[in-house]
C-alpha cells in the first residue's frame, strides 16, 4: 500500500508531445517517474497520427505540451493525446501546457474576431482534460475561460534565484508597458525592493510598437536595468524600451521573460545591442543549443511543474506555486 505522502509511480503516466520533450523529460526526472513514449507521425494526406505508448487505464495521466510554433500542429497533438487518454479510461487527464500562446487572444477588440483563448480552453475540456497546469498567462482573465480546475504557476522564484547571485546596486526594474507594471513590481520586491518604472507603450501592429516615455521612478542615478515581461516574441517592445533607457543614462540592461519565443530573428536583434548584456528566460519554450545566442540564459522551471504535479496528485495546496498566491506574478 502506498504511503499517503508519496507518489505511486505505477499510478502515474507522463507523456510528451513534440513541442518540448526536453522539459517533459526533466519534469519526469524531478518527479521520479519515467517519461512514457509517444508516437507521432503523419499520414500521406498530412493527417496526424498519435499513439500513447503505455496503458493509461485507471491512472493519472499528465500530457506535457507547449503551444509553440507550429502552434496549430502542437495544439492538435495535445487534443488528440487528451482524447486518447480519456477514451482509454484514464482516471484523470491533466493537460500540462507550459506556454499557452492563445492567452494573447483574450478579448474581442475588433469586429468579427474570435476570443481564441476561450475557444481553445473549451476545446481542451471537450477533448478530455480534467485539469490544466500552465505558467504565467499573458492576460490574467484567461484563467476564467477554463471550465475545469486550472493552475497558472509562477516563474518568479527561478528568476529570483538567478538574480540574487548578482550585484544589483544602481539597478531599476522596468516594465515595457503599464499592463505589466504590477508583475514587475512584485518581481522588484522579490529582489529586495528595487525601484520600478514602466514604458508608456502604444501597439501599432503585431510587430510594431511605439514607446513615448518612461512612467514611474526617475531613471537618474541608475546605471543598470532589468526589463521584465511575461513574453518576448518579436522583441519590438524590448528594443524600444532599451533605446529610451540608454538615452537616459542606463549602460547595462538585462531582459527577463518567462516565455522566450524570439520570432523574426529577435534574439539576434536584441543581442546586437551592446548595452543588452543578458537575455534571461525559462525553458517553457525549447531552444536548441545550436541556435542559442551567447547572451541567452535559460533557467529551468521543470522543478516547479514537478512540484505542482506532486501536490496535485497528493491533494496538497499549491498556494506557494500559484501565480495569484504567495508567488503571484
Amino acid at each position: 500500500m502506498t504511503e499517503p505522502h508519496t507518489l505511486n509511480s505505477d499510478d502515474i503516466r507522463i507523456f510528451s508531445g513534440s513541442s518540448n520533450p526536453a522539459l517533459a523529460a526533466d519534469i519526469a526526472d524531478c518527479i521520479g517517474v519515467p517519461l512514457s513514449e509517444t508516437t507521432i507521425n503523419r499520414f500521406t494526406n498530412d493527417n496526424l497520427y498519435v499513439q500513447l505508448g503505455q496503458s493509461v487505464r485507471s491512472r493519472n495521466v499528465f500530457l506535457i505540451q507547449s503551444l509553440t510554433p507550429p502552434v496549430n500542429d502542437h495544439l492538435m497533438e495535445l487534443l488528440m493525446m487528451l482524447d486518447i487518454a480519456r477514451s482509454a479510461s484514464a482516471k484523470e487527464v491533466h493537460a500540462v501546457i507550459p506556454y499557452y500562446s492563445f492567452a494573447r487572444s483574450d478579448k474581442k477588440n475588433e469586429p468579427r474576431i474570435s476570443i481564441t483563448a476561450r475557444l481553445v480552453a473549451d476545446l481542451l475540456t471537450t477533448a478530455g482534460a480534467t485539469h490544466v497546469l500552465t505558467m504565467v498567462l499573458h492576460s490574467p482573465q484567461v484563467h476564467g475561460f477554463f471550465s475545469v480546475p486550472t493552475d497558472p504557476l509562477t516563474s518568479r522564484p527561478v528568476f529570483r534565484e538567478f538574480f540574487e547571485r548578482q550585484d544589483l546596486s544602481n539597478t531599476i526594474v522596468v516594465a515595457p508597458d503599464i499592463g505589466s507594471a504590477k508583475s514587475a513590481t512584485r518581481f522588484a520586491k522579490d529582489l529586495g525592493g528595487l525601484p520600478v518604472a514602466a514604458g508608456n507603450k502604444e501597439r501599432i501592429s503585431d510587430t510594431q510598437v511605439r514607446i513615448s516615455g518612461i512612467i514611474g521612478a526617475q531613471l537618474r542615478g541608475y546605471t543598470r536595468a532589468l526589463i521584465y515581461d511575461d513574453e518576448i516574441a518579436n522583441g519590438g517592445s524590448m528594443l524600444e524600451v532599451s533605446r529610451i533607457l540608454i538615452e537616459n543614462g542606463i549602460t547595462e540592461i538585462q531582459l527577463v521573460c518567462t516565455h522566450g519565443l524570439f520570432t523574426n530573428n529577435a534574439l539576434e536583434r536584441l543581442g546586437a545591442m551592446p548595452e543588452i548584456t543578458g537575455i534571461v528566460t525559462t525553458d517553457t519554450i525549447y531552444h536548441p543549443p545550436s541556435k542559442r545566442h551567447p547572451k541567452l540564459h535559460i533557467v529551468s522551471v521543470a522543478h516547479v511543474f514537478a512540484e505542482a504535479i506532486r501536490k496535485n496528485y497528493l491533494g496538497e495546496s499549491i498556494g506557494d506555486l500559484f501565480v495569484y498566491g504567495q508567488g503571484e506574478d
